[in-house]
């Protein structure tokens, strides 16, 4: 059945795969001339939304001359079969594609678009799989531990929690269950889920790759899966499209490596955006690509291959070039009082770190996380209220005398021992303006430490969220190190007897020493093959 609005038709369509499985889908186009270039996501929410939270409707690519094809994957909406999650995309893929390549309304040319989930999608198939014409992934990434699910060791909580519920609620829709929807959304509205997500995720989608994943040891390289990305698909034109404020940035610029190592000239742009909102432009911007690529369209007003938003500048930039010769560092310096006085700690630029500062973490209080690519508002903070805990150690630069350009993935070294076996170090980045009393957070990062290794003191390693950001002169930078960054990580109970998660009679209070001698700040450029993307 078919129905025409505004000169764009609509129809449903189905695949029958070699197994039996119907895999249906919706369709989009003009309703005169024809056949047009496709363009196909692949999604699990259900083809009548179709990624409309970040994208424009279909018909709207379809008005500018495309076939859209919006297909439920195995397993979720329309869709026939069992749902099992990212594995199950790279044998369904190719038979996609040769489907919607024969369809009567396409003229043979594909191109693959989507984020997210829909991002992954784009690119697992066989090494032998013929690749699309061009990709436009955005926002995902291969990695099921890195660039999904966990960061320094800890796994992502209500990010996890909340996504994974979300399928749950899909699953028990699709086989009727109204009281297992019921009890997983009115953990989501009142909250709950922070501390009944894991027993919710186990009763009612137990084979989930949320449970799956946060069963796993995020240590443990042998329980994780990494995607495999066809490296003919790697070579084709590629689009990716990330945000400051996203949690899968890492994943976006772990491709735009991998494209480039296969020979691939991908385009990347990284704009003001977390995972659900975006900057306008975007739109136009994987139009032109799709209308040059599909359509042999130059675009009208040429778009620099590679761009940065400057997070406090907001203005768009190219990519430095690797600076030459020795790359800027800063030591952590303290008498003592960081958690207390924020003129104490000290952030010296090419200076040797000395000192040492007491945190003692209250897991009836932990440390809220802000903001960033992992809160539960993520984006640009305002964190002086945080910072001026006494469970927050803080370390500021002097003014600055010349402008500075933060563009990278900022990497903090620290020795640090606990009381318990068990602690987090959380991180964050800021900007302190001229003249102004406000603490502009810019990037964060966490580690996870379990075990007798807590007691011991050692060099432990933080990385953070890349970021581009200016800093004027007369403007300072300061580094903020907690134990908690509760509900962005689950409270760490300071032991191993319990699982981390929502504060419990079972967490202790841990006493977190840092010795700052050999301390260093240092900032990873984007090109300079130095990124920590696994």
């Amino acid at each position: 059945m078919s129905a025409e609005t505004s000169g764009i038709v609509c129809r449903s369509a189905a695949l029958r795969t070699a197994d039996g499985v119907v895999l249906r889908s919706r369709l989009w186009h003009p309703s005169s001339e024809g056949p047009w270039p496709a363009l196909l996501m692949r999604q699990p929410y259900g083809s009548r939304i179709s990624s409309t939270v970040t994208y424009a409707h279909p018909s709207w690519w379809a008005s500018h001359g495309f076939l859209v094809v919006v297909q439920d994957v195995r397993g979720q909406g329309e869709s026939e079969g069992r749902f099992r999650g990212f594995g199950q995309e790279a044998a369904d893929t190719p038979a996609t594609h040769a489907w919607v390549r024969q369809l009567p309304e396409c003229n043979g040319r594909l191109g693959v678009y989507g984020f997210s989930y829909q991002g992954l999608t784009q690119l697992t198939a066989a090494e032998s799989a013929p690749p699309p014409e061009c990709t436009a992934p955005a926002m995902t990434g291969l990695d099921e531990r890195r660039h999904w699910s966990c960061e320094g060791g800890a796994h992502w909580w209500h990010l996890g929690l909340g996504w994974g519920l979300q399928l749950a609620a899909l699953q028990a829709q699709r086989r009727g269950d109204a009281t297992a929807w019921l009890e997983i959304r009115r953990s989501l509205e009142d909250n709950r889920y922070l501390r009944d997500g894991p027993t919710l995720l186990e009763r009612h989608d137990p084979e989930g790759m949320a449970w799956s994943w946060l069963n796993n040891d995020p240590s443990n390289d042998q329980q994780w899966t990494v995607h495999h990305a066809p490296e003919s698909w790697l070579q084709r034109p590629m689009l990716l499209i990330g945000g400051w404020w996203d949690p899968h940035l890492v994943g976006l610029l772990d491709l735009w490596h991998r494209s480039q190592a296969a020979g691939g000239q991908p385009s990347l742009h990284i704009g003001p955006a977390s995972h659900l909102q975006w900057w306008p432009e975007t739109q136009q911007l994987m139009l032109q690509f799709f209308q040059q690529h599909l359509q042999d369209r130059p675009p009208q007003e040429p778009q620099p291959s590679h761009q940065l938003w400057n997070i406090t500048q907001h203005q768009w930039s190219a990519i430095p070039a690797p600076a030459t010769g020795r790359s800027a560092s800063w030591g952590l310096r303290s008498h003592g009082l960081a958690c207390i006085d924020p003129n104490d700690g000290a952030l010296v630029a090419d200076g040797e770190g000395e000192g040492s500062v007491v945190i003692v973490h209250d897991p009836w209080r932990p440390v809220p996380a802000i903001g960033g690519h992992l809160g539960t508002t993520p984006g640009p903070a305002e964190r002086t209220a945080v910072d001026q805990r006494s469970d927050v150690a803080t370390f500021t630069t002097a003014p600055l005398v010349d402008e500075l350009l933060l563009s990278g993935q900022p990497h903090l070294l620290l020795d640090a021992e606990a009381d318990q076996p068990g602690f987090d170090l959380c991180i964050s980045l800021s900007r302190l303006p001229a003249e102004t009393n406000s603490v502009d957070q810019l990037s964060t990062g966490v580690v996870r430490v379990r075990g007798e290794e807590a007691l011991q003191p050692a060099r432990r390693s933080v990385i953070l969220q890349p970021l581009h950001a200016s800093l004027a002169c007369g403007d300072r930078l300061r580094i903020s190190v907690a134990a908690a960054a509760w509900p962005a990580i689950g409270v760490n109970p300071g032991h191993d007897a319990v699982a981390c998660g929502a504060p419990s009679p079972e967490h202790r209070v841990v006493t977190l020493t840092l010795k700052l001698a050999g301390s260093t700040l240092q900032l990873n450029p984007f090109d300079s093959g130095r990124l920590k993307l696994d």
